[in-house]
């Protein structure tokens, strides 16, 4: 790994090469995770689920990243396996193994016999869903922490760049398998409770990409050592094994975290609807069906992929926009990107053209693109490198909170809105611009 001239924060500047090795396996990751989103509610419904009731499933995925997360955080923070890669990429390489595993076993879920819309056929996708999401999680952090610490201030914001691209482009993959291997001649329709084979090959697909893209980052990234670490954050060997309690970390926690944390909970709010009730609404809206084993639902699950990869792509492009706004005009591109996201899920609940919801989900993309840019740069440039992994795996909470608390209430929120997946999206736009508004209230600082 090529290292320069130090950088004023004390960690050396790396190389460009370095920096995309270092994200390279959010690829995979992102992929695994874009499927389990995407395809999730298409799944559930498909073997049987009642529509009101896919907040259940929904819940598992937060619910295990708010508490897998910062337990992650913590011990990778006292970790040192030279012979597994170091600190962090031990959990990378135990998070990948599971999340393999279990992406073979989910789309199965209507395909062991256990008959449409029973309780056997619904745990077992519950169950697979959950430990997708923590093996999902375990893999998926340590990405995020290793730029925190190998990483300057000065090449954050591109380090996290390329984490966003990677991010976007596994989500393009994932968003289309299933339209591509239909247009291909895969069978995108089954019988009665079992997912289509587009469905289930296009999992075993993302589940190699996972497994290629994580090896990668194994292989050629190389960790500092805990003596080096400290060195280049100013900081002792002893202060991150002596460990720390949550709650008193918290009580310390710089400023920003706290005020990201607050617009955090209304963009996750607002997509945890999207991926709940996207496939859903666009059946309703543009194939006039609520059948989840017709052929309409299945073609707008498909069209939700496609429109799953326009949300990516719009992201990735958006990216690049941000990246050129000087640092005084950051929080007038987070608010303006939100509000835009803000409109895009308005409109979906008016449009009924295929082809119109395209300008729905760039708009959405664009929301994600601020999302994915700002909040990791901002909370990570407040923070020393005194319990690195255990503050970003504590900020996971302000992503996985919000989808739990969307969750519960659309038990309610949801038949109060008569029923309807569709006026589902009128709410989510409402909650993504109160998030815009409350960039407001962020005022960015810098580790001493």
């Amino acid at each position: 790994m090529s290292q320069e001239k130090p950088a004023t924060a004390g960690l050396p500047t790396l190389s460009r090469s370095t920096i995309w090795m270092i994200n390279f396996g959010f690829l995979g990751v992102q992929t695994a995770f874009t499927l389990q989103s995407s395809q999730m509610s298409r799944i559930f419904q498909t073997i049987g689920a009642n529509p009101n009731n896919l907040g259940w499933f929904f819940i598992l995925p937060p619910l295990a990243g708010i508490i897998v997360q910062p337990i992650i955080g913590y011990y990778s923070d006292r970790t040192w396996a030279p012979k597994l890669g170091g600190r962090r990429l031990p959990y990378l390489l135990l998070g990948m193994i599971v999340a393999v595993i279990v992406m073979l076993l989910l789309p199965n879920s209507g395909s062991f016999g256990f008959g449409y819309g029973s309780l056997a056929a619904l745990w077992f996708g519950a169950i697979t869903v959950a430990f997708l999401d923590l093996s999902s999680n375990v893999a998926m952090q340590p990405f995020k922490m290793m730029v925190g610490d190998m990483v300057n201030d000065d090449q954050k914001s591109y380090a996290y760049g390329i984490q966003s691209f990677l991010s976007n482009t596994g989500a393009v993959l994932a968003a289309i398998f299933p339209f591509l291997l239909t247009w291909l001649g895969v069978a995108n329709t089954a019988k009665k409770g079992v997912v289509p084979d587009s469905v289930i090959i296009s999992f075993y697909v993302g589940a190699a990409l996972l497994v290629i893209t994580s090896l990668f980052t194994v292989f050629r990234v190389h960790e500092y050592d805990p003596a080096t670490y400290a060195m280049y954050h100013g900081i002792s060997e002893e202060d991150n094994a002596k460990g720390g309690n949550w709650f008193m970390l918290l009580k310390h926690a710089p400023k920003a975290f706290w005020t990201v944390t607050l617009v955090q909970f209304f963009c996750w709010f607002a997509f945890q609807y999207l991926w709940t009730y996207s496939a859903g609404a666009i059946a309703k809206n543009v194939w006039n069906t609520t059948n989840a084993t017709s052929a309409g639902y299945q073609a707008a699950g498909n069209w939700y992929g496609v429109l799953a990869a326009v949300q990516s792509i719009a992201a990735v492009v958006w990216s690049y926009v941000l990246a050129k706004v000087p640092n005084k005009y950051h929080k007038a591109g987070y608010a303006g990107s939100l509000l835009l996201g803000a409109l895009g899920f308005i409109s979906v609940f008016f449009i009924h053209s295929q082809g119109a919801l395209i300008v729905s989900y760039i708009l959405i993309g664009i929301a994600w693109a601020g999302m994915n840019t700002y909040p990791l740069t901002i909370v990570t440039n407040a923070l020393s490198g005194k319990h690195m992994g255990t503050y970003l795996g504590l900020f996971n909470g302000s992503i996985c909170f919000p989808q739990i608390v969307a969750s519960l209430l659309s038990f309610a929120l949801f038949p109060l809105l008569g029923g309807s997946q569709v006026n589902m999206f009128i709410l989510a736009g409402i909650v993504m611009a109160c998030g815009a508004l409350a960039v407001g209230a962020i005022k960015e600082t810098y580790a001493e």
